[in-house]
């Protein structure tokens, strides 16, 4: 059997879901595209989708829910300057192209502008960092119960104090393909699954929640014996530590955060504040300060949408563009910001293969993917025994960041309090407030144990939400304020 380049197969994939059902063709979304640019514009694109999605709930033994869904529509935009026009439908058809079309081009009346350049058709996408494999026919239904209901069985087996376990799983098949007016065709097929974990243990009257879970761009197969009984851990472990939590000590104090998830305050506390547009708009605390310090020595934060099956990374993003390895900040010195094309247009940079949008009814900006710190070269254990008095903060729950000022704050919802150099009891109840641009310089040591999560992660930026992976090594950050409940 003779199989075809990734690159082709995937457009040959997308055509045949999102072109040819409606009778269309390339040469149908040149001329919507020339519609747009016998106005004056600076970009303009098309961008098709088809995404089918399926989900499971278990609760208390049965399946308490089952979704299906499919969803396909196409997204037109035209940008002018820093305006964009953006127009969408549901209903994929030549009659709905042009009239977006003719409705978004009407923006480069509203700003000046220079004419989009043309050019002859590209393939845009080489990289092949996942099978294009439609993960919902990968387990058949009866299967799929059988996994969550396997989940609650080793769940409750783990200590007679957990008394009820929820679990999901989701699993989604999306297809994309962008027509741009330079030229540029490209396509995706990315595959997303993932199963979650939640237990609710119980001890004289005390009930405390713990959870696990995880998943990637690939099939149900991945799911494990092994995989699941790892989730289940996670869970019950976190449920049951925070059984015998006390509560949090506050103050200013030196807090350790574990490897892996505790990533999610690197994405939001200064992630964030490096994307492009906020940096454009200079609304960010990082705005300006390329090619200074602006974190210890040692630091090094990368955004990277080239890791293989990863949650968050693309063949090529949403416009088409392929993903990065972005190294934002090394060894303290900040060395740019994550683009799209508009942004990337505007500041005179490339763009670096961050232009993500939730949908063909979203418009485009640059996000995060995978981003995370890279590891230095101490050992876990001495990061910890470091600590003359302090946090180790081993998971995260929520948290929100203000861009402009770079204040955070964040929930753990697994910490222990540490006493010369010794892990004496967990806490409940912590908060982690703090500056995200000054706290990068308050990281005195780094682990040798990076870790990225598990495949949870999903950002939410400006009603928008794409799914993200973050990770981080073992940390000591000196002088954070703690609020606890003493």
């Amino acid at each position: 059997m003779i199989s075809r380049e990734p690159t082709i197969e995937r457009l040959a994939t997308a055509k045949a879901l999102l072109l040819t059902p409606f009778g269309l063709d390339e040469s149908d979304l040149t001329r919507a595209l020339n519609e747009i640019k016998a106005h004056q514009v600076d970009e303009a694109d098309l961008y098709f989708q088809y995404t089918r999605s399926e989900g499971w709930s278990l609760e208390e033994g049965i399946v308490k829910t089952g979704s299906f869904s499919i969803d396909q529509g196409v997204g037109v935009r035209a940008v002018s300057g820093e305006k964009t026009a953006f127009a969408y439908s549901d209903d994929i058809s030549y009659a709905s192209l042009l009239d977006a079309a003719h409705t978004v081009r009407t923006i480069s009346s509203a700003a000046k502008s220079g004419r989009v350049k043309a050019g002859r058709q590209k393939i845009g996408g080489a990289r092949s960092l996942y099978n294009g494999v439609d993960p919902i026919s990968t387990l058949d239904s009866a299967a799929k119960v059988a996994l969550l209901g396997k989940v609650e069985k080793l769940a409750r087996a783990k200590d007679p104090r957990v008394v009820q376990v929820m679990a999901g799983l989701a699993s989604e098949y999306d297809v994309v393909l962008i027509a741009r007016a330079d030229g540029m065709l490209a396509a995706d097929v990315r595959p997303l699954v993932r199963l979650s974990v939640t237990v609710i243990a119980e001890q004289k009257g005390r009930r405390e929640v713990g959870s696990g879970g995880g998943g990637g761009r690939f099939g149900l197969a991945y799911f494990s014996d092994t995989q699941i009984e790892e989730y289940v851990n996670q869970a019950v472990h976190a449920a049951l530590t925070n059984l015998d939590a006390r509560p949090a000590p506050a103050g200013e104090m030196t807090v350790v955060l574990g490897s892996g998830w505790p990533g999610i305050l690197l994405h939001e506390a200064i992630g964030h504040g490096l994307e492009g547009d906020f940096n454009r708009k200079g609304s960010s605390a990082f705005s300006g300060r390329v090619g200074k310090r602006v974190a210890a020595k040692g630091v090094t934060v990368l955004d990277d949408g080239t890791l293989s099956e990863r949650r968050g990374s693309l063949n090529v993003d949403d416009e088409g563009n392929p993903s990065q390895r972005n190294v934002l900040i090394e060894d303290g010195i900040l060395k740019g910001y994550i683009q799209d094309n508009m942004n990337a247009r505007l500041m005179g940079v490339a763009p670096t293969g961050n232009g993500r949008r939730e949908s063909y009814a979203h418009i485009p900006m640059p996000r995060m993917t995978n981003t995370y710190m890279l590891g230095g070269d101490k050992a876990p254990e001495e990061i910890v025994r470091s600590i003359k008095k302090g946090l180790y903060a081993s998971n995260f729950g929520g948290g929100q960041v203000d861009i402009t000022s770079g204040k955070f704050v964040f929930s753990a919802s697994e910490a222990y309090w540490v006493e010369n150099g010794k892990i004496l009891y967990p806490v409940k109840g912590a908060t982690i407030v703090g500056n995200g641009p000054d706290a990068l310089t308050r990281v005195s040591m780094i682990g040798n144990d990076m870790k990225l999560d598990s495949g949870v992660g999903t950002c939410g930026k400006e009603g928008q939400s794409v799914p993200v992976g973050v990770g981080q090594p073992t940390l000591r950050i000196d002088g954070l304020t703690v609020g606890g409940t003493l």
